[in-house]
């Protein structure tokens, strides 16, 4: 006998839900990860380049070559990098906390669910 014919669909759906907003919220983390990395990346590249002087050579890099860049056109850049990584980064975080939000919500339903079955089906059905 399976213990799913006993779980109420409608419990069903609130798990496979939980479920996916567990997962939901570990591909948000995941890009949250990639853009502070990439953020990080553009940071470390934009120290080095302010400490370039304006006669020094700098490069791009354009798929596997690298091709002479101006030093402003890759501040410039780079800058543009850094906002654009600065407000996918807070988009990202808002929602982190609604899916987080959801989480602890539907968590508390299910355990309320579970815990007023549990109460049910403690005794053992012949």
């Amino acid at each position: 006998m399976s213990n799913s014919n006993d779980v109420p669909p409608w419990l069903r759906e609130q798990l496979a839900r939980f479920e996916q907003l567990q997962q939901n919220l570990q591909a948000i983390l995941l890009q949250k990860q990639q853009i502070d990395g990439e953020s990080s990346e553009v940071d470390r590249a934009l120290i080095e380049l302010k400490k370039a002087a304006e006669t020094d050579a700098v490069y791009k890099s354009a798929g596997n070559i690298l091709v002479k860049a101006k030093k402003e056109d890759l501040l410039k850049d780079l800058e543009e990098r850094k906002e654009l990584a600065s407000t996918r980064a807070t988009v990202l975080g808002k929602q982190e906390q609604r899916v987080r939000e959801n989480i602890k919500e539907l968590s508390t339903k299910i355990e309320g669910a579970l815990k007023g079955a549990g109460a049910t089906s403690t005794t053992p059905s012949s």
